[in-house]
């Protein structure tokens, strides 16, 4: 039966659903204050005039957007509210996390990654650090595949692009064109699930001239969402080999937090490494200067504690950033 195992990670709490040592879906949580879930205090900053939207700030000064907005509600006023929607950053923008009114609900803060898995109604084991399951499923692979953008499926390749305005899949591969678009839908339905990619999701299939092909691409298509758990609302394809399926974002997908944030991913993989090392001495942290820039005070005491060790740093210009690496030194 698959189950979740989640690791508690300095900085990164990682999660994968596994079954027969391969993951089938995944997540990362960076321990952002205002994840979906948590419950605040919050201050009606502005409203849009005419509709129940606006902007409400939080207790550390952060701005969210807000709907749902009673009518009689004035700016300044305070009210309690439910994050429905982290922050998501995006190339040359950023967009706020988004809230709702949660009146007569009890401040609280987000659920733990664990948390927020064990309501999927599967199994949640919480891994200890030196716990390698999510290495032997191939959490690397899956971690390359996120920095990328690409997936290579029998008979052709799945990239994958976040923008502004959704996160599109172009299929590529040789003729005949038909077979190739068959061939794509397994890989494609896992790819959503592998990498928490949720929101609005163009995929650009093969032109297919043939509607019946296109009415069993969309089958096929249907029948492996299912098999995922994937629950949302889709088009279907049209005669330029367009879809887009749509389903709730609660979050940034792996592929966003590598594309848009790559120094703070790294530093928190190179944490990682560093937190497992057995070998006596204390702890030498070698990367490029924008990944080190990312291991604040916090996050180095927390590997010093953790590991009992003294840490040092090497930053090497030269490293690309997820090249970097940690070795025991000589006090």
């Amino acid at each position: 039966m698959a189950e979740w195992i989640v690791e508690a990670g300095i900085g990164e709490d990682r999660a994968a659903l596994i079954e027969d040592e391969a993951i089938l879906a995944a997540r990362l949580c960076w321990h952002e204050p205002w994840r979906a879930g948590a419950v605040t205090p919050a201050r009606l900053d502005h409203r849009h005039r005419g509709t129940r939207r606006g902007a409400v700030q939080l207790p550390d000064g952060t701005i969210a957007q807000i709907d749902a907005l009673p009518t009689d509600l004035t700016e300044g006023a305070t009210l309690t509210v439910r994050i429905t929607r982290a922050a998501l950053a995006e190339r040359g923008r950023f967009k706020l996390a988004q809230c709702r009114p949660a009146p007569d609900t009890v401040p609280a803060p987000a659920p733990t990654l664990a948390q927020a898995l064990a309501h999927t109604g599967l199994p949640v084991r919480l891994a200890g650090a030196t716990d390698r399951g999510l290495d032997r499923a191939g959490w690397h692979d899956l971690i390359e595949q996120a920095v990328t953008g690409v997936i290579d499926f029998p008979g052709g390749r799945l990239t994958i692009s976040p923008t502004p305005a959704m996160t599109l899949i172009d299929i590529d591969g040789p003729p005949p064109l038909a077979p190739l678009a068959m061939a794509a839908v397994p890989a494609l339905a896992g790819a959503l699930a592998r990498l928490d990619i949720g929101g609005s999701v163009g995929i650009d299939f093969p032109g297919l001239e043939s509607r019946a092909d296109r009415q069993a691409v969309d089958r096929a298509l249907d029948n492996a969402l299912a098999q995922t758990g994937w629950r949302g609302e889709r088009t279907g394809m049209n005669g330029f080999g367009l879809v887009q399926v749509i389903s709730r974002l609660e979050r940034p997908s792996l592929i966003a937090r590598m594309a848009f944030h790559p120094a703070r991913a790294a530093a928190h993989a190179l944490l990682r490494q560093a937190e497992r090392i057995d070998d006596p001495g204390a702890l030498l942290l070698v990367a490029h200067p924008a990944v080190l820039a990312q291991i604040d005070a916090p996050l180095e005491a927390d590997l010093a504690r953790r590991s009992g060790r003294l840490i040092r740093r090497d930053p090497r210009p030269a490293l690309a950033l997820h090249a970097g690496f940690a070795q025991a030194i000589a006090p």
